[in-house]
């Protein structure tokens, strides 16, 4: 569960750090990178869990789905960034 929590609040600072919100975006298949081979599973399974959750928005394009940050949720992102 520890693992699961750490690889969320990871995920939403790399994504805070790159200015990931509303209009810029990333494809969600290269949300894995930087993260240790081993976890690439659990970074995606985060994923789905804060896209359900609403602090991750997606946009589906003809070459993938591509997610960011929702700018709306900002205070409960750094909530989890910076307290767990």
């Amino acid at each position: 569960m520890e693992e699961k929590e750490a690889v969320r609040k990871d995920l939403l600072r790399k994504l805070y750090k790159k200015r990931m919100f509303n209009n810029k975006h990333t494809s969600f298949d290269n949300l894995p990178k930087g993260f240790p081979g081993h976890l690439g599973r659990e970074v995606k399974k985060a994923a789905e869990e804060l896209i359900r959750e609403g602090i991750l928005l997606t946009k589906p394009t003809s070459y993938g789905l591509e997610v960011s940050l929702n700018s709306q949720k900002l205070k409960e992102i750094e909530e989890i960034i910076g307290g767990g």
